[in-house]
């Protein structure tokens, strides 16, 4: 018997589990030649298929799983703005990371506040804006009213409701309710910007947000300033109490006592559409020691209130805008202090033609350096005169003041000796050609002189030789 023979034949034998070629399929297929099978094994043993396959499977591998957060947040901080949306479609982890990114946000939907979306999706704001999402949106409405930081849908027939605004405004209860779920989210929050909301609401932000620093409230009142006292770290405050044609409340004396007592820290005050008197104001410059810039904006107060400013020692700007009378009755001017510290006054859009009120708003502002008037109508000849009471005036911008002179701007600033700098626009009455030597020598000094008081201006043939600027220019190159 040969060796073939005992060999076994069963298929459980060992030598029948032999592991078939990987040529078996290839050479035993019918429709398979042997070039076909050789030019298969060339290629596969190709380092050049090898890279495709390599880099086939290493496309699908996010590279930037192996970034942290903090690292992938700097990289994506380099890219300009124009692809902040783009970014966020990439994936939810770069969605996630894009709104960890933004610090302000303007907030037009209220149902986003109260479902907690806007604290989820950005948790790191410190800018919330929520005016324009308290407004009962109009849908259908193709009319849109802008008032400052206020723009909402006006409907066709609200021509004849002028309380339109008020009317469509959210209840307090729910505007509170915002505020506490903002709250709970939002705890590096250090500016938002609120309208009809209460004493309750604004408690609850405060023991949450103890890090807020600026609040701005529309539709404020006396009532909702007895929460104000919780946020103990607030530097900048601007009240608005009422506004034409849009909404109104009121602020007393007994709010901005309120005030006074409970943000003595403040350091930015604006107080626009607000009522009071000489007692509120008094209280703010007795309380708040570290004010350093008071804005006063439609004012409704009684008169006198400007006496109490000289209580303000550490006051440094002063700014009255849109106002229709400074102070009618100010008193005796032997009793009118003055602001120690003070160094910038600034008068825009006011009606001046009150001289009782100018007069005494000169005296107390008597130590400025800087005077600013823009587009302030009734401020003639007479009423500039009394500026000669400012004694270090050094910077003087004069726009918008139509009514104003050559004679009368002239019979002043000859009057300033420290003044160095000057800027006059759009003062139709001014002439190049009343010009007079004096003034034109003045000019001369000046370190600084911007003169375009129409758009025909140009200085007269008189003032050339003078040297006008030239002082200036080399007073800046020795520095």
């Amino acid at each position: 018997m040969s060796f073939m023979e005992k060999l076994p034949t069963s298929p459980k034998s060992p030598l029948r589990r032999r592991r078939s070629s990987w040529t078996g399929p290839w050479l035993n297929h019918p429709t398979t030649s042997f070039k076909q099978v050789v030019s298969a094994v060339i290629q596969a043993q190709s380092p050049r298929s090898r890279f495709k396959s390599l880099s086939s499977d290493f496309s699908d591998v996010d590279r930037t799983l192996s970034l942290s957060d903090s690292l992938l947040l700097k990289i994506l901080e380099k890219l300009p703005e124009s692809q902040n949306n783009d970014v966020a479609l990439v994936c939810k982890r770069w969605l996630c990371l894009q709104g960890r990114r933004w610090r302000r946000m303007k907030v037009f939907d209220w149902d986003f506040v109260m479902s907690g979306r806007l604290v989820s999706r950005f948790p790191k704001l410190t800018n919330v804006d929520l005016v324009n999402a308290c407004l009962n949106p109009l849908r259908n409405s193709g009319i849109l009213l802008c008032h400052k930081s206020i723009s909402f849908h006006i409907s066709t027939d609200s021509s004849s409701n002028w309380d339109f605004v008020e009317e469509n405004l959210l209840d307090n209860e729910m505007v509170d309710r915002g505020l506490r779920v903002l709250g709970r989210g939002s705890f590096d929050l250090l500016k938002l910007v609120v309208i009809n909301a209460t004493e309750l609401g604004l408690l609850s932000l405060a023991e949450d947000c103890s890090d807020l620093q600026e609040l701005e409230l529309h539709k404020c009142s006396d009532n909702l300033l007895r929460g104000i006292a919780a946020c103990e770290n607030l530097r900048g405050l601007r009240l608005v109490a009422s506004v034409d044609g849009l909404y109104s409340s009121s602020v007393s004396d007994i709010g901005l006592t309120i005030l006074a007592q409970g943000c003595k820290r403040l350091v930015k005050l604006e107080l626009s559409g607000c009522e009071g008197s000489f007692d509120g104001i008094k209280a703010i410059g007795q309380c708040c020691e570290v004010l350093d810039e008071l804005s006063i904006c439609d004012h409704r107060m009684d008169d006198g209130w400007i006496a109490a400013l000289s209580y303000f020692e550490s006051l440094k700007t002063l700014r009255i805008s849109s106002c229709r009378k400074i102070d009618s009755s100010p008193g005796p001017e032997k009793l009118l202090g003055s602001c120690p510290a003070l160094e910038s006054l600034q008068l825009k859009r006011c009606c001046l033609n009150d001289k009782q009120g100018m007069r005494a708003l000169f005296k107390v502002c008597d130590g400025v350096t800087k005077v600013n008037i823009q587009d302030c109508w009734g401020l003639d000849d007479d009423s500039f005169s009394l500026a000669k009471a400012f004694r270090r005036v050094r910077f003087l911008s004069m726009e918008g003041c139509s009514i104003l002179t050559t004679s009368g701007l002239e019979s002043v600033i000859l009057h300033w000796e420290e003044l160095e700098s000057m800027r006059v626009v759009s003062c139709k009455n001014i002439k190049d050609s009343e010009i007079s030597a004096a003034l034109s020598s003045l000019f001369s000094l000046l370190k600084e002189l911007t003169w375009r008081p129409d758009t025909r201006s140009h200085l007269s043939s008189s003032l050339e030789g003078t040297g006008i600027g030239k002082r200036g220019s080399k007073f800046f190159k020795k520095r």
